[in-house]
């Protein structure tokens, strides 16, 4: 099995990250060093907070009330917006769930 590097990020928790390490090299080439990523749709930080995926899921909510308030303006019927606003919900726990279940594997 090779190593792609240009789809493989090296990120450093903890104490050594205030330490000014090598890259790490292959190769085939140098790893990119990241101080965040996206694994399974969750936005990791090398220091460990919140704040990167907290505002990712804040600016998508947002972004859907948005939708649903132009459509209610729109003059669409409370039936209509209630199956938009379920198809949401339903979108998303499918979303959630796939990374739980990788992640959660027994």
């Amino acid at each position: 099995m090779q190593v792609n590097s240009s789809k493989t990020k090296e990120m450093i928790i903890g104490p050594l990250a205030k330490i000014n390490l090598p890259l790490l090299t292959t190769p085939i080439g140098t790893i990119e060093r990241v101080s965040s990523f996206k694994l399974l749709g969750v936005h990791i930080e090398s220091s460990l907070s919140w704040s990167t995926h907290v505002n990712s899921i804040l600016k998508k909510a947002t972004s859907r009330l948005y939708f649903l308030k132009q459509f209610k303006r729109a003059g669409l019927s409370n039936n209509h917006l209630l199956h938009y606003y379920t198809s949401l919900q339903s979108y998303d726990k499918f979303r959630n769930t796939v990374p739980c279940l990788a992640l959660c594997s027994h």
